[in-house]
Order: structure tokens, then sequence, then C-alpha cells
């Protein structure tokens, strides 16, 4: 199927490792040109590298998402750059085990910025090229504002926030024929997920509990599954799809995991 995106510039945050990598190197592959946004350039050119040797195209902007300005600043260089923006996948965070028991206010926000408020941002500053281009944005979100996970609170409340956020401006931006879907991730397995298992006391152990209960396969989702349905998403082949949460999963989240497979 012809996604037709080719040469659309679209966004990605946190393009440069795990998810957002995955997203970038399959909108690349289908022609498009996204664009790069994380704060690493070192990361964010090795990523942008690998699309060039694969022939693909893509540049990349340099950005601390956890302060406004630079949120601004990336979208003004983008159209300097690119000089149009045809879609949005907000997708940098990280799970940082923010919790109430032990936690703190100025950790709490702190999480909040690092999770939720840049996807405003960047919505925000993206919307008039959107609606130029009549564009769809694509929040990347976690299990873990619906299921919980424990420990883990400021995290879980920005993935509640992104969900709303989802279904808010669906509906706000209904009138200029911008799409808003998120995909909601469960367990993926991306460097930082490596990392934390590695954490625990038996991380092999541990990953095999996990497995056990994805139902479909018994096998951690992939980036390029989430990246797949992102671009679909992304895509006039989903042009009538608006305001969903869709669970790229195996099953993990509605499935009942104790299903013997």
């Amino acid at each position: 199927m012809d996604l037709q995106l080719k040469d659309k510039i679209i966004i990605v945050t946190g393009g440069a490792k795990g998810i957002g990598e995955g997203i970038v190197k399959v909108l690349a592959s289908e022609g498009a040109i996204p664009v790069i946004v994380g704060r690493n350039e070192e990361d964010n050119t090795k990523t942008l590298q690998e699309v060039e040797a694969a022939g693909g195209k893509a540049f990349q902007v340099v950005a601390e998402l956890t302060k406004p300005e630079e949120c601004e600043k990336a979208v003004k260089t983008i159209l300097e750059k690119a000089g149009r923006i045809d879609g949005l996948v907000n997708n940098a965070g990280v799970n940082d085990g923010v919790n109430l028991e032990n936690g703190n206010y100025e950790a709490f926000m702190a999480s909040l910025h690092k999770n939720l408020v840049h996807y405003y941002l960047m919505a925000q500053y993206a919307l008039p090229e959107l609606k130029k281009s009549k564009g769809a944005i694509v929040n990347i979100t976690s299990k873990t504002a619906e299921t919980g996970q424990g420990g883990t609170s400021a995290y879980a409340a920005a993935n509640g926030g992104r969900n709303a956020l989802t279904r808010e401006w669906a509906v706000e931006l209904l009138k200029y024929g911008i799409r808003v879907n998120a995909i909601v991730v469960a367990e993926c397995w991306t460097p930082l997920y490596e990392n934390w298992i590695k954490t625990l006391p038996n991380p092999d152990e541990k990953l095999k509990q996990i497995v056990a209960k994805i139902p479909l396969e018994n096998r951690m989702t992939t980036s390029e599954e989430i990246a797949n349905t992102t671009a679909f998403l992304l895509s006039e082949r989903s042009s009538h799809t608006t305001g969903q949460l869709i669970h790229v999963d195996g099953g993990y989240v509605h499935l009942d995991r104790a299903i013997e497979n």
C-alpha cells in the first residue's frame, strides 16, 4: 500500500533512539522526510546517517524539549529548513519513576515537563503549518495511564494527559481537517527498556515473566511495529480516523493474560 507520504515533512520528537528511531526509519522508507528532534546531536546525527545510508532523507534539530523556548526554536528552525510541516509525532519522554511515597513536587513537575508539556508546546507551535497542510498528529503514549504500574505517578499522570489531549485536540482541530490519534505502547523492546531490565535482581527471569504475559506470540512489541502504525495514522490512508487510542501491544492491555497459548 502506498501511504502517499513522499516528501512529507514530519517532526519526530525523541527521534534518535528507541521507538522514535523506529518511526524515523519507517517514515524515511516510505519516502517521507522525518525531522529528528532531540537533545543529543551525536545521537541525532547517528540515526540521520543510518537513514541516509539506507537511501532515505531526513534532517535533525537539536532541542532540549523540557525548555519551552527550545520547543519554539525547534519549530522555527524546521520551517527555515523545510518551509512546511505535514505531520507531528510527539514521542520523547522517559518513565522516570517519580512515585507518590518518596517523590516530591519538584521531581513531579520536572517529569511532567519531560513527558507531557512539550507535547502541548510542539503541537501549538506546529499548528499554523499543520492547518495549511491539513497534517496529522500522532501522540505516543503508555499503558501506565490505564493499567497503573506502581512507583511512577508522574509518568502515569503524563500519559493520562497525553491520552486526554489526543481526544481534546481531535475535537478542537476537526474544523481544520487535522486528525489526531495516539498509539498506546505496553511492552516494547527499546534501549531504555533493556537498561531498566538490567537494573533488576534477575533480569533474564523477569523478562521471561513479562514476555509470558504478552498474549500474542509471547514476545515484546518491536519499535518497527509501533512505527508502521504511526506511518499509517499520519497518512491519508487513515483519512477517517481521529481521536483514537490505538493499542499496539500484542493484546497486553485488553486481553486476558491468563490465556494459555
